[in-house]
C-alpha cells in the first residue's frame, strides 16, 4: 500500500515564507491495484485513485503570466531576441542562452556555471518557471522580472554588464528601437522594459509531453511495467513525491535533503531563524531530467543513480534536515525502476531556431 499524508502540514517551515505561495493538493491517496509487473506489496492505484492522481499530475492548460506583465507577442519577441544576444555582457561575448542552452534543456551541462568567473552553484534549467512564485536555488528572486538586473547581467562574475552601458548599446541600434516601441506603448528602452520583456520570453519555456504524459492521459502502453514501478515507489517508498509533485514535478519549497555544509547554507541566508531553513536549496522541476546531469545545487551528483544513492543514504541528520529525508533501504531493483520511471518524464526534443539579432 502506498500512502502520503500530511505534506502541508511538514512543510510550513519551507513554504511558508515564500513570496508568492502555490497551492498544492495535500489528499490522502490510499493505492491497491497492482500494475503488471509490480509486486504484491508494490501496489498501484484503482481506477477510483487512479482519477486523482491524474488530476494531480496532469499538465495544465494554459502558461500563467502576471497582470502587471501581461503577454503579447512583440514583448515576447523582444525578450527572445535579448536572451540570445551577447550585448547583454560586459565583454560582448556572453548571453543568457550561454548558461541557459535549449540544446541541453535550458541549461549548460556543467558541475557549476560559468560567467566572467566559476560561479558556486549550478545552473538551474528555465523549463517551467513561469509556475515560480521566486527564483533562485535560494529564492532571493522575488519575481522572474526581477532576475535579469539583481542577478547575471550586473553580476561582476556573470555577465558584468552596465545598465547605463547597455541601454545606450540597445539604444543605437535602430532594430531595437523597433523592437522595444512594438513591446511598449511609451517606446522606451529601460531596465526594467528589458526586465519584462526577458520574462515574457522565458515563461514561454516549457516542457514538452513526455511518456508520463500519454499514460497519465490513458495509453497503458506509453511507459512499461519498470516504469510503473517507478512511480509506485517515486509516490511511495522512495518519498520523491514529498517534494516533487505535480505536472512539473515540483512543489518549488525550500529544503534541507542533508548535504550542504559549512557557509552553503541556502535559504537561510534570507531567513536566518529559522532552523529547517538551514541548508535548504529549491527543489527543482524533474521534466527533461535524464538530459540534464549534473544533478543538486552544487552538481554534487553526476548521474540520476548518484542521485538515488544519496537519497537513499538520508544524508546528515540534524536539525535542519527535512523531516521526510531518512534511509531508505531501496534495493538495486528499485533504484533501476525509479531510474526506468525518470525517464519517462523526458519529451522529446525540439528544434530551436536561434533569431536573426538586430543590428
Amino acid at each position: 500500500m502506498i500512502k502520503r499524508t500530511g505534506a502541508k502540514t511538514r512543510r510550513w517551515a519551507s513554504r511558508a515564507l515564500w513570496s508568492a505561495p502555490v497551492a498544492i493538493a495535500a489528499a490522502v491517496l490510499v493505492l491497491r491495484v497492482a500494475f503488471p509487473g509490480a509486486s504484491a506489496d508494490a501496489a498501484g492505484p484503482s481506477q477510483a485513485t487512479l482519477a486523482e492522481l491524474k488530476a494531480e499530475f496532469a499538465r495544465p492548460k494554459a502558461t500563467p503570466f502576471p497582470s502587471d506583465d501581461p503577454y503579447s507577442k512583440a514583448k515576447a519577441h523582444l525578450g527572445e531576441l535579448l536572451f540570445w544576444d551577447p550585448i547583454l555582457s560586459g565583454n560582448g561575448t556572453q548571453s543568457c542562452a550561454s548558461c541557459h542552452n535549449p540544446g541541453l534543456s535550458w541549461t549548460d551541462g556543467l558541475r557549476l556555471g560559468v560567467g566572467t568567473q566559476e560561479m558556486k552553484t549550478h545552473t538551474p534549467t528555465l523549463l517551467n518557471i513561469a509556475w515560480a512564485p521566486v527564483l533562485g536555488w535560494d529564492g532571493h528572486f522575488p519575481s522572474l522580472e526581477a532576475v535579469a538586473f539583481a542577478g547575471p547581467i550586473t553580476n561582476p562574475g556573470i555577465m558584468n554588464r552596465k545598465p547605463a552601458d547597455l541601454i545606450q548599446a540597445l539604444s543605437a541600434i535602430p532594430g531595437y528601437r523597433a523592437a522595444f516601441a512594438a513591446a511598449f506603448p511609451d517606446h522606451a528602452i529601460t531596465e526594467a522594459h528589458i526586465g519584462d520583456a526577458l520574462a515574457t520570453f522565458e515563461r514561454t519555456i516549457v516542457s514538452g509531453p513526455a511518456p508520463f504524459d500519454r499514460w497519465i492521459d490513458g495509453d497503458e502502453k506509453a511507459i512499461d511495467a519498470q516504469a510503473k514501478r517507478g512511480f509506485v515507489l517515486f509516490t511511495g517508498k522512495a518519498g520523491c513525491a514529498n517534494c516533487h509533485i505535480g505536472w512539473a514535478f515540483t512543489d518549488e519549497g525550500f529544503y534541507d535533503v542533508g548535504t550542504a555544509t559549512g557557509a552553503d547554507i541556502g535559504r537561510a541566508r534570507l531567513f536566518s531563524n529559522t532552523v529547517k531553513l538551514k541548508y535548504a536549496f529549491k527543489v527543482p522541476t524533474l521534466r527533461d531530467v535524464v538530459r540534464r546531469a549534473p544533478y543538486m545545487h552544487n552538481g554534487s551528483e553526476a548521474t540520476l543513480a548518484d542521485v538515488i544513492d544519496l537519497y537513499d543514504r538520508g544524508g546528515i541528520d540534524r536539525p535542519s534536515r527535512a523531516d521526510f529525508i531518512k534511509p531508505l533501504h531501496l534495493t538495486a531493483d528499485e533504484k533501476a525502476d525509479l531510474i526506468a520511471f525518470l525517464n519517462t518524464l523526458t519529451s522529446d526534443p525540439k528544434p530551436v531556431e536561434v533569431p536573426v539579432l538586430p543590428r
